[in-house]
């Protein structure tokens, strides 16, 4: 199976811009936790309009932080937006390396080694969340790690698309 063919679809919310980057920069990297809940109506909304194409025993799986991340925020951003959707949570990833995506070219990502590993096999379809979708590597390492487990469906749904 190629990267490529690990999810069946993303669908994000809205488009990366000046304005959302400054609100998403305040959120993630300023310590802002409580911006988050400015998108959970818009959120589950969304995935409320997607419900219908989607497996309907569906877990959320956010993707997650490593934990040196996770604890400079306080938070993980991917687990709150997961938290907004009317369906169950499953935080069954973990990340094995630190390196941040953000600081990595466009390349750089593409090109990058899969950093997950499940800690839980799941026999669930799953819908990955995650605040922003660049190049969709994250995703794509995270659903082929998935579906390598068993898992029988992988999409996702993110914030914003860069």
């Amino acid at each position: 199976m190629s990267e490529r063919d690990t999810i069946q679809f993303n669908y994000s919310v809205y488009h990366y811009n000046n304005f959302m980057k400054e609100i998403i920069s305040k959120w993630k990297y300023r310590g802002d936790s409580s911006l988050g809940y400015i998108f959970g109506h818009v959120f589950a909304a969304t995935f409320r309009k997607l419900r219908s194409t989607l497996p309907q025993d569906i877990v959320a799986v956010p993707i997650p932080l490593n934990e040196q991340r996770q604890l400079e925020r306080g938070f993980n951003q991917a687990a709150m937006l997961a938290g907004f959707l009317p369906i169950q949570t499953m935080e069954i990833l973990e990340r094995s390396t630190s390196e941040k995506q953000s600081k990595k070219t466009r390349n750089e990502r593409i090109q990058s080694v899969n950093p997950f590993i499940v800690e839980k096999a799941i026999n669930k379809p799953v819908i990955l969340v995650d605040d922003i979708y660049t190049t969709g590597t994250t995703l794509r390492h995270a659903g082929k790690v998935l579906l390598e487990q068993g898992c029988p469906f992988v999409c996702a749904l993110t914030l914003i698309r860069g």
